[in-house]
């Protein structure tokens, strides 16, 4: 760690690092969120002899989270790096939606100091747990000196917020950072950083956040072969007040949908285009009606138009 003396708080929120099933040859029928961060927590390393602080911000599968948890756990965020003697914060999180939650953070954090996530995709009982080492990977991280940003640690691997995605529903390497690539690894408790780490400023406040039940609605409807109007003429009814198409290709919609998509945005809903391809991003044009997310996939591109939203 940069100093002995300094703090990593962890922010635990549930998922599968903390999930239990009945057998330890049982990877798949577990009940997630059971173990409390003291669990986690137990008998691990401390980097650098640090001391190491928990606090448990949710309880839940991170199927899911939520516009609370996530206000709820950028505001402790917040509050501990402003404390001058906490290194970083390492979150425990389930993989479904991290890549998510990691977006969202430097979205309205842009910390200097690294806010790290992790978990696992075995249970803690699993005979080959794999919570236990990505939890120590994160916690070197976050007390390495040289971290900074929002960025998920998963595999020895280091994948930057902007860029990390899930691609493997199963394997223990889940996640990608597509043709990006990854930010660095984690090579027995040190890195080996590969490209900068995330930057840039904060997109809203954490402050400025409003109740959860304030927050602008925003869908994602999917391009497809034979796709239709009915869904997003459907949404519009219901009050949405913005729309993602996660398009084919470069971000094309099917003519019918983008009649649809047309027509919802010229009655004054948000409408951004983004692509369903695992990589690459939409590379806009004169032409396009719709405008591109640009570099952001469908889920990302949701939280960013949630926040500028929320600035309108």
């Amino acid at each position: 760690m940069q100093e002995s003396n300094a703090r990593i708080v962890v922010l635990a929120t549930g998922g599968t690092i903390a999930g239990r099933a009945a057998s330890a040859s049982d990877n798949l029928g577990y009940r997630a969120a059971q173990l409390g961060v003291g669990q986690l927590l137990a008998d691990l390393p401390r980097p650098g002899g640090g001391a190491i602080e928990g606090e448990q911000v949710a309880q839940i599968d991170s199927k899911d989270m939520d516009f609370g948890v996530w206000r709820t756990l950028a505001q402790r965020c917040a509050h501990w790096l402003a404390q001058a003697d906490v290194a970083g914060v390492v979150i425990t999180h389930g993989t479904d939606t991290m890549e998510e939650t990691a977006f969202f953070l430097q979205s309205v954090l842009a910390p200097a100091k690294p806010v790290v996530l992790t978990g696992a995709m075995r249970p803690a009982t699993s005979a080959a747990a794999d919570g236990p080492q990505n939890l120590a990977d994160a916690l070197a991280v976050a007390g390495s000196g040289q971290a900074r940003g929002v960025c998920v640690v998963f595999a020895g691997t280091v994948h930057g917020a902007a860029d990390v995605q899930k691609v493997h529903g199963y394997r223990a390497d889940a996640f990608s950072s597509g043709d990006a690539g990854p930010v660095a690894y984690v090579e027995e408790g040190r890195l080996r950083q590969l490209r900068p780490w995330p930057q840039g400023g904060a997109a809203r406040a954490v402050a400025a956040l409003p109740d959860p039940a304030r927050w602008p609605r925003v869908e994602i409807v999917l391009s497809h072969a034979g796709a239709g109007g009915a869904i997003v003429q459907a949404l519009v009814r219901d009050g949405v007040q913005g729309l993602v198409v996660a398009g084919t290709g470069n971000g094309t919609v099917h003519d019918a949908l983008e009649s649809a998509l047309l027509a919802a945005q010229q009655q004054g809903v948000a409408v951004r285009r983004t692509t369903r391809c695992l990589q690459g991003r939409v590379l806009p044009h004169g032409a396009d009606r719709l405008p591109a997310a640009e570099g952001l996939t469908p889920v990302k591109a949701r939280i960013a138009l949630l926040l500028e939203l929320m600035a309108a």
